[in-house]
């Protein structure tokens, strides 16, 4: 509850020939108080009231969210509301957003005067530029979330965010003039002659006998397993049973920018800790390519059964950003077109769906279902639509007895 002033100031000449005055108010509780004046003169003590008043409505201004401007009332939303709920990575992303997205186009308006107008304004400049529509989306929910908060807290009477529809990928990517595809045909993977190539160049070694590409094991692993970069960098040796040949996922690592509080320092620090959703935590069977791919792995690198299987030099857990330059690099001398390291996760899981014909043309494949539970996923449908992509040339002769 905001502060509220009741009287102007009342001055009156007291008993012992003095003056008096007296301002009463209501505090943060809604309790009623005064303030008390005195002085040699009526004048002073009404040149006290008025100073009092004056700074007790400033600082009803200044508490006021809505006559902030949204670069400072939006900071504050971020330190106060986000930063203590969210994940650390998940609050370094808000916070570009709103360094690099929002605060250059909108950061200069007061909040009580923002309209849809200027949200839809927003959205076309970012769309103008080129920004990709995720980072355009994230804008959009960011401000949504902010301006639910100010409407919950009563800071504002109207919500600008009525006034702006959701974004639709499609259209977006239309006004762009970009190609709408569907989702299943943006998906990147790897095919059968790309894996040849990038495995090939992944066990190289030079004359001495040293790997040319450190751990590059790792990615063959994820390749024959479908682990996120974070689950696979979480690993440690003792979630690995070679015997019942399963590994258990149940952490994962990130990088997060350094802070004291929500201050930012210099660099970047790694982030062991939950797993992306609950499904995520899961046992995953391991099959031959996956368990050589272990061994290589301890044979490389090995500082017992509680350090990561992936470690650093000093038997820590790996950066995610050395993970894919090193992953980059072998692309590259592969001669292969570059890929996200999520693209492993998407040739496992397409893979699996499209299946593998046999010689005598069955073709031998696991349900949606089943490919989700294997790669941590909480519907099927998520992993159809974001993961399998589209192979037409498995459906080659399939209709050959179904003449019409």
């Amino acid at each position: 509850m905001q502060k509220q002033l009741l009287t102007n100031g009342n001055a009156f000449k007291r008993t012992d020939g003095r003056w008096g005055g007296v301002v009463w108010y209501k505090d943060e509780k809604g309790e009623r108080k005064r303030k008390s004046f005195s002085g040699t003169t009526k004048a002073e003590v009404n040149k006290k009231m008025t100073d009092y008043i004056t700074k007790f409505e400033e600082e009803i201004i200044d508490a006021i969210e809505g006559n902030k401007t949204v670069k400072d009332s939006l900071l504050n939303y971020l330190q106060v509301f986000k930063y203590p709920n969210v994940e650390r990575v998940t609050y370094d992303r808000n916070e570009q957003i709103y360094k690099n997205q929002i605060v250059p186009h909108m950061g200069k308006l007061i909040v009580s005067n923002i309209t849809g107008a200027d949200i839809k304004r927003l959205i076309s400049t970012l769309t103008d530029k080129g920004y990709s529509f995720s980072t355009v989306k994230q804008t959009y929910n960011l401000l949504n979330e902010y301006f639910d908060y100010l409407m919950r807290e009563e800071f504002i009477k109207k919500n600008p965010m009525n006034a702006v529809p959701t974004i639709k990928k499609s259209n977006y990517l239309a006004k762009q003039n970009k190609e709408v595809l569907p989702v299943c045909e943006t998906i990147t993977v790897f095919t059968d002659e790309e894996i040849e190539k990038f495995k090939a160049e992944a066990y190289k070694k030079y004359p001495s006998g040293k790997p040319k590409h450190n751990q590059a094991s790792a990615y063959i692993l994820m390749l024959n397993t479908g682990l996120r970069t974070a689950e696979a960098l979480g690993l440690i040796n003792s979630d690995i049973d070679l015997e019942k040949k399963v590994m258990h996922i149940q952490r994962g690592v990130k990088e997060a920018q350094k802070r004291d509080g929500t201050e930012r320092k210099s660099g970047r620090e790694i982030i062991v800790g939950k797993l992306k959703t609950a499904s995520s935590k899961r046992i995953v069977p391991l099959n031959e390519t996956a368990i050589q791919a272990i061994i290589e792995l301890r044979n490389e690198r090995y500082f017992g059964e509680d350090a990561p299987l992936i470690p650093d030099a000093d038997g820590n857990f790996t950066r995610p950003l050395n993970l894919r330059k090193r992953f980059y690099s072998i692309l590259d001398a592969a001669g292969i077109e570059k890929k996200g390291l999520h693209s492993l996760r998407h040739t496992f899981a397409t893979k699996l769906v499209t299946g593998v014909r046999a010689e005598d043309g069955t073709v031998k494949a696991l349900t949606p279902r089943q490919v989700a539970d294997l790669l941590g996923h909480t519907t099927s449908e998520i992993t159809e639509m974001y993961y399998v992509k589209r192979n037409t040339d498995m459906l080659m002769g399939v209709t050959d007895d179904f003449e019409l």
